[in-house]
C-alpha cells in the first residue's frame, strides 16, 4: 500500500510542467538544498486542500522533502488545519509544535508566509508572545522572519503593541527576508491605528531601509 507521501508526490508528478519547474528554480535560494517538481501553486494548494485531514505524524515527511512542491504541501496543510472550525487550545499546540520543530525545513520565504501566521500566530493569540521575541533574536534570518510574519495574525486581530515591539527589534535587520515583512507589518499596523504608525515612523523613520519604508506606507 503506498503511504499518503508517494501519493502526494505522484500527484504533483503528473501536474508536471518544465516552464514552471524553471521559474521555481530561479526563485529558490540557492542554499536552501531544494529541488522543484515543478508545479502551479494553485495545483499544490489545492492537493493540500484535499489532504487537510492528514493526520500530523505525515507532515514530518513532507516537510523534509527535497521537492519544495511537497514543503509548501506540508506548510499548507497546517495552514488549512489551522483554519478549522471548532480547533481546541491543545489541536492549535501540536501545528504549532510542529511548525517549530521543523522549522529547519521551512526554509524559504513563502513556506514561512504560508503558515506562521495561522500556525504561529494564532496560537500565541492569548499567550505570552516571548517565543516571538526568542525568534525575532535567531541568528537565522528564516527564523526571524517567522517572528514578524506570525504577528501579521495579532494585528489583524487589533492586537498591535507586541508586533510593534518586533518591528522596532527588527528595523536594522541585515536581511531583506526581515526587513520586508517588518514594512508590511507596520503596514497592516497602520490600518489598524494610523497614528500608532505614525508616531513609530515619526521616531524610527532614519533606522528604516527604503524598501521597509515604502512597504509601510511611510
Amino acid at each position: 500500500m503506498t503511504t499518503p507521501d508517494a501519493r502526494i508526490e505522484a500527484t504533483l508528478t503528473a501536474a508536471r510542467n518544465a516552464a514552471e519547474q524553471e521559474k521555481i528554480l530561479r526563485r529558490l535560494p540557492p542554499d536552501s538544498g531544494l529541488d522543484a517538481i515543478g508545479v502551479r501553486m494553485k495545483r499544490v494548494f489545492d492537493v493540500a486542500a484535499e489532504w487537510t485531514g492528514l493526520d500530523l505524524g505525515h507532515i514530518p515527511g513532507l516537510l523534509a522533502s527535497s521537492w519544495y512542491e511537497m514543503r509548501m504541501v506540508g506548510v499548507a496543510i497546517l495552514d488549512f488545519k489551522a483554519r478549522q472550525r471548532g480547533m481546541s487550545d491543545d489541536d492549535r499546540l501540536r501545528l504549532y509544535r510542529m511548525y517549530l520543530d521543523n522549522h529547519e525545513f521551512i526554509n524559504v520565504w513563502d513556506l514561512v508566509d504560508r503558515a506562521a501566521p495561522r500556525v504561529v500566530g494564532w496560537y500565541l493569540l492569548d499567550k505570552s508572545r516571548q517565543p516571538l521575541f526568542d525568534l525575532a533574536r535567531s541568528e537565522r534570518a528564516i527564523e526571524r522572519r517567522t517572528a514578524i510574519t506570525a504577528s501579521f495574525w495579532l494585528i489583524r486581530q487589533g492586537d498591535i503593541d507586541d508586533p510593534l515591539a518586533l518591528a522596532e527589534l527588527l528595523l536594522g535587520d541585515p536581511s531583506e527576508l526581515v526587513t520586508k515583512p517588518v514594512g508590511t507589518a507596520l503596514r497592516e499596523v497602520g490600518k489598524v491605528d494610523r497614528q500608532r504608525l505614525q508616531d513609530f515612523l515619526d521616531a524610527h523613520r532614519h533606522r528604516m531601509s527604503r524598501s521597509t519604508l515604502r512597504l509601510a506606507g511611510g
